[in-house]
């Protein structure tokens, strides 16, 4: 199992640019099962995820061509769909969370689907009863293979309704949207995530042919369509490598800019950067963040405790809580870090502690981190990554500690982030992988 060993306390300089979008390339991946036609996309970020999906969906009979980087055409003229009832089709699902994306586009072009339990993270329970509510509200049915461990879904003839979906889930939105262009009459999704991987979504589907309003609101209204055609999308920027890379130049105390980051796709992520004292000023399409010895948390208006908390778009997306967290460590101040979505995801705090963090956990939600304004350094640790998030964090944390770290199952990372040492490498840090 591959390994990171980061020599801490080097500076960065230069310029970097994100990859594309993960959470996007997940979606738009499974859309192009909804036509015979090509679909030609660019920016892909090449990660384990996107890569296994990628295989998966070459596995249905999907002809799929790598043009140049990040450039690939797919064609879903030809899918098997006798393999997509087999335990290989299965075992490959599980695999990939994002895999659940699937349902709704092969729901709604062949009628049926079988899908396993999906793997993926193990960051807490991530429910699955809005993709399968959505479903239902469609007019498929589904039933459980408990000796395959897999749900079947029919729905022959898929037809619009109206529904509030219970949580603004990202990719409950996703499927139930993919399933709803292709389905008979008018969809409306109340409660509908509203994120800018959703609106990217929309707005290539609605390129292919569909009909989608409310693009960009909680409430779309979707009218179906007998089939879709062909386009070429261009993925965003990842936000969350965006906000990653300014926790990195801060803790390090390094200027560093930050190439074509989409900055009105970022929403509060600069402004929740700023509230702990780091400045990041928008240069047209890029972000330059200056060297800071010092940052200061902002507490609010009336004195209290600064409390930064994940809350569904236009708030802050849950997978930056884990950088803010690192951030503040050497800030000076105190905030709270409530991550309201995950239980779990906050356990990784205890390697922080042991490099010298003051960081107290209230619960598996909160966190309370007192920063030392560099007082006291970070020291190197031997650290395990659980998930991609906090692998990301463990990073920072070990490229800003004193001496040198080990990261183990690096493997996490890799499901999210695009040749990341190589390119932390070339701006200054010293990251080695070992396998």
């Amino acid at each position: 199992m591959a390994s990171f060993i980061v020599e801490g306390g080097h500076k960065l300089h230069g310029t970097i640019t994100p990859q594309g979008a993960k959470n996007e390339a997940l979606q738009v991946l499974c859309a192009v099962l909804l036509t015979q036609d090509e679909i030609i996309m660019n920016n892909l970020p090449d990660i384990l995820d996107v890569n296994n999906l990628i295989d998966l969906l070459q596995s249905m009979g999907v002809s799929v061509q790598h043009l140049a980087k990040g450039r690939y055409a797919f064609c879903a003229r030809n899918i098997d769909t006798d393999w997509l009832h087999s335990p290989d089709f299965l075992r490959k699902c599980n695999r990939l969370r994002g895999s659940v994306m699937l349902i709704g586009p092969l729901l709604a072009r062949f009628g049926e689907v079988t899908y396993a339990k999906p793997g993926g993270d193990k960051i807490g329970r991530r429910r699955l009863d809005t993709h399968f509510q959505g479903m239902l509200n469609l007019g498929a049915t589904f039933t459980y293979d408990h000796d395959l461990r897999a749900y079947r879904f029919c729905g022959q003839r898929l037809r619009g309704t109206y529904m509030l979906l219970d949580e603004a889930s990202v990719t409950g939105t996703a499927n139930i949207i993919m399933a709803s262009v292709l389905a008979e009459g008018t969809t409306t999704i109340y409660n509908a995530a509203c994120e800018p991987y959703i609106q990217q979504l929309c707005r290539m589907l609605n390129r292919m042919g569909a009909q989608i309003q409310g693009v960009g609101s909680n409430l779309l209204t979707i009218t179906g369509v007998s089939s879709l055609h062909g386009t070429e999308h261009t993925l965003l920027p990842d936000m969350i490598e965006v906000g990653s890379f300014i926790g990195m130049a801060a803790i390090t105390g390094s200027e560093l800019t930050i190439c074509n980051v989409s900055y009105r796709d970022l929403g509060i992520i600069p402004e929740s950067f700023r509230r702990l004292g780091i400045q990041v000023i928008q240069q047209g399409d890029d972000i330059y963040i200056p060297a800071q010895e010092h940052y200061q948390i902002e507490s609010f208006l009336d004195g209290s405790i600064l409390t930064v908390a994940d809350a569904p778009w236009p708030g802050l997306t849950p997978d930056l809580l884990s950088v803010i967290l690192v951030v503040a460590t050497q800030a000076r101040g105190s905030v709270l870090i409530h991550q309201k979505m995950f239980e779990s995801r906050l356990f990784f705090v205890d390697k922080l502690i042991d490099m010298g963090a003051q960081i107290i956990l209230c619960d598996p939600h909160r966190a309370v981190v007192i920063g030392h304004d560099r007082q006291m350094r970070l020291r190197h640790n031997n650290m395990t990554s659980p998930d991609i998030r906090a692998g990301i964090a463990m990073l920072i944390a070990a490229m800003a500690a004193d001496g040198t770290s080990r990261i183990d199952h690096i493997d996490q990372i890799d499901r999210g982030y695009e040749d990341i040492e190589s390119r932390l490498n070339a701006i200054g840090a010293h990251i080695k992988r070992e396998e």
